[in-house]
C-alpha cells in the first residue's frame, strides 16, 4: 500500500486512567509545531522506519524539537514505527542511523526509543505504559 502521509492535526482523548488530549501533528506540519510546545506534556516522535530517504530529514527534525526551550524537561518517546513493514530498518539500524546515543547523552529530557506497528498495534501496549509513567498516571 502507498504511504499515508499525516498532514492535518488531529485530536484524540485517551483515558489512562485520567483522560489525556493527545494532538498528532504530520511530518510536513513541522513549522508550526512550536505553537503547540508550551501545552506539551509528553512527546511521542514517530518515525518511519520502513522509509530510509527520510531518515535525515525526521533526525533533524526530532533535533529542533529537542532543543526547543518549552520542550527542555518535556519527557519524549522515540516511536520507530511500520516494523510490520518487510523493508523495516530495526531498532538497531535505525538508532545508528540517527546516532541516538549522541542525541540521548546531548539531550536535556529523557528519551525513550521503541519499536512500533500502528497497523498490527506491537508496541502499543508498551507507548500507553509509557504515557502513563511519563505523566504520573496510576495505573
Amino acid at each position: 500500500p502507498a504511504p499515508v502521509a499525516q498532514v492535518g492535526t488531529n485530536l484524540t482523548d485517551l483515558r489512562l486512567p485520567r483522560k489525556v488530549t493527545v494532538r498528532e501533528l504530520g511530518g510536513c506540519m513541522g513549522p508550526i509545531w512550536p505553537s503547540y510546545y508550551s501545552e506539551c506534556s509528553a512527546l511521542l516522535f514517530v518515525v518511519d522506519a520502513s522509509n530510509p530517504t527520510q531518515v535525515s530529514s525526521s533526525c533533524i527534525q526530532l533535533l529542533s524539537v529537542l532543543s526547543a526551550a518549552p520542550l527542555a524537561s518535556v519527557p519524549v518517546l522515540v516511536l520507530f514505527n511500520k516494523i510490520d513493514v518487510p523493508c523495516y530498518m530495526s531498532l538497531v539500524e535505525m538508532k545508528s542511523l540517527f546516532r541516538m546515543q549522541d542525541i540521548v547523552s546531548y539531550a536535556t529530557q529523557p528519551i525513550t526509543m521503541l519499536e512500533t506497528s500502528a497497523r498490527d498495534g506491537t508496541g502499543l501496549a508498551d507507548v500507553l505504559q509509557w504515557l502513563r509513567a511519563a505523566l504520573k498516571d496510576p495505573c
